[in-house]
């Protein structure tokens, strides 16, 4: 058995995740208290009682969900006797994900992660005035037809002028997004839907996010990274702009810049996992979006999800 573990992106916050960890084991009561008082405010309060409107917010919802990875993962290591050193071949994050996978294998300390992530949520949110920019879901497309799709609307036809609209996920099991300005997404639905794709959707999102449209926001992080860098992991992360494996600091830090603009190519990073032999895909941290997306990404490998106490057993018992 080759072990994958995965860490999920922005959209799999909930009012609640992590409270029962922190009722129960004393290593996830830690790492909140680290973040709260890294980020001088009582994050794990907003993430067990909410409001999920603050929580959503960018600037919240990206340390939040660290916070609940990184918890997830201390309470394997303390109270199960998890050695992610030696157990597991390869870590991987979706977008956020990855700072989570990065602080999983020694790149970043909670604190750190926790700084950089803020950050990161704030330069996102303040990249492009707000109401300018839109995402969409493309559902039952594939890539070439979903980069025809926003070649085509990136034009408006009344004006001949061109907008951004770019490939932001390639989620794999034909679910991708884009992003870019409001119009040249929304242009770009109708011509998905024009063109028999099976469902295109505008996503509820604050942001274009993983578009040129970023760029202030990688350059921010280009800055923070220089003065907080990363470590070498002791388990190579799987990139998400590359869909290669990582292990030297200078390379890290750079495609960390580039992937606040980049696509994130999670289909293609699933397949480096499975061609590299990993079999059993862990999904540490809220949600199951990336555990329903290995099913579709690698259908014959086996997917679990650990964020609650009951999984964390689970979990043990099946690794």
């Amino acid at each position: 058995m080759a072990i994958a573990f995965v860490f999920p992106g922005q959209g799999s916050q909930a009012v609640g995740m992590g409270r029962d960890l922190a009722a129960a084991f004393t290593a996830a009561r830690e790492v909140f208290q680290a973040v709260d008082e890294t980020l001088h405010q009582n994050l794990s309060r907003l993430m067990f009682e909410g409001p999920g409107e603050e929580l959503t917010l960018t600037a919240n919802a990206q340390p939040a969900l660290m916070a609940m990875s990184l918890a997830v993962l201390r309470v394997l290591e303390k109270e199960g006797g998890f050695a992610l050193k030696d157990r597991v071949a390869l870590v991987a994050g979706h977008s956020l994900g990855e700072y989570s996978a990065l602080a999983a294998a020694g790149a970043f300390d909670v604190a750190q992660a926790a700084r950089l992530l803020r950050l990161r949520g704030d330069a996102m949110q303040k990249a492009t005035p707000a109401g300018t920019g839109a995402m969409a879901a493309l559902l039952g497309a594939e890539m070439d037809q979903a980069i025809a799709i926003a070649t085509k609307s990136a034009e408006d036809p009344a004006t001949g002028e061109r907008a951004v609209v770019e490939v932001a996920n390639d989620n794999g099991g034909g679910q991708i997004v884009l992003s870019g300005h409001k119009a040249a997404v929304e242009r770009a639905v109708e011509v998905a839907k024009a063109e028999g794709v099976r469902r295109a959707v505008l996503l509820p999102v604050s942001a274009p996010f993983h578009c040129s449209l970023m760029a202030p926001a990688a350059d921010a992080m280009a800055e923070a990274l220089e003065s907080d860098p990363p470590r070498a992991p002791f388990v190579p992360v799987v990139a998400n702009v590359t869909a290669a494996k990582a292990t030297d600091p200078t390379e890290i830090r750079d495609l960390l810049v580039k992937q606040v603009t980049g696509t994130v190519r999670w289909r293609e990073c699933v397949a480096t996992m499975a061609a590299l032999g990993c079999d059993t895909f862990v999904e540490v941290g809220a949600g199951k979006v990336l555990t329903g997306l290995m099913k579709r990404n690698a259908p014959d490998a086996r997917a679990l999800s650990c964020a609650t106490p009951q999984e964390i057993e689970a979990v043990l018992k099946a690794l």
